[in-house]
């Protein structure tokens, strides 16, 4: 049974994204099957593992989902592809609690083989990311070490809360991964601090900190565990990998 987890938060620029293929392409290299569904209409995850968009959303279109799934360069790590079609947005985020289970039913059925399935979010706390919150096991909040972290963060932990008490008694907050960490920032690390201080061992111990070979790899359809190895942004993810597998 595939571990379904939702990376989300409702801000915009904080490495959601990046941590959604970067921990997907870490799972694979460790031996485990792994996919990325892109559920964001901007469809970044899908671009960024170097797959164009479809013209129609898997997830809305009626036929198998093993019909859709594409091969990424990592062995082991496939991608479900987003689409940018504003009606496939509008049926994929229809106010409807059915949209929940039925997602649920496509994961753990069609889709059931794989260790783990991450669904890569929108930047924000509509119908998309409440519907991929009730068919989650866990949520996986990346934050950016900044001033408005904390407001942005309760926010996304209260949709889960309600989410859990009203529609999916399952779901767990995974971790909350602090991304884009410069230490010679004093706020970065009042931030992180802070963080901490509050949510204690929620929050995973590796942080990412800021490299551009993790801004770059997007443009290469590579994870940057794959576009730079021995870049300090992936031996972050690689460390973060392997606490995401200890934790289950």
């Amino acid at each position: 049974m595939a571990k379904i987890i939702a990376v989300a938060n409702q801000k915009g620029g904080v490495g959601k994204t990046t941590t959604a293929i970067n921990v997907a392409a870490g799972l694979a290299k460790a031996g485990k099957s792994a996919l990325v569904i892109d559920i964001d209409p901007q469809c970044n995850a899908t671009s960024g593992l170097g797959v164009e968009p479809g013209q129609r959303h898997p997830l809305v279109s009626g036929r198998p989902l093993a019909e859709y799934l594409v091969e990424t360069s990592q062995p082991g790590l496939q991608v479900l592809p987003g689409s940018q079609s504003l009606a496939d947005a509008d049926a994929l985020s229809a106010p409807n609690r059915q949209r929940a289970a039925l997602l649920r039913q496509q994961l753990h059925g069609e889709l059931s083989h794989f260790d783990y399935i991450l669904l890569d979010c929108p930047p924000s706390l509509g119908q998309l990311t409440r519907a991929a919150l009730g068919a989650s096991a866990e949520i996986l909040i990346p934050i950016q070490c900044e001033y408005f972290a904390m407001e942005g963060l309760s926010q996304i932990i209260d949709l889960a809360r309600q989410t859990k008490s009203r529609e999916n008694t399952r779901l767990e907050i995974g971790g909350i991964v602090l991304t884009m960490f410069d230490p010679e920032l004093e706020l970065a690390n009042e931030v992180a601090s802070e963080v901490r201080g509050y949510f204690e061992e929620t929050v995973f111990e590796t942080m990412i900190p800021r490299d551009v070979s993790v801004s770059e790899a997007p443009s290469h359809g590579k994870s940057v565990l794959d576009y730079n190895p021995r870049a300090r942004g992936a031996r972050a993810y690689a460390e973060l990998v392997m606490e995401v597998i200890d934790r289950e």
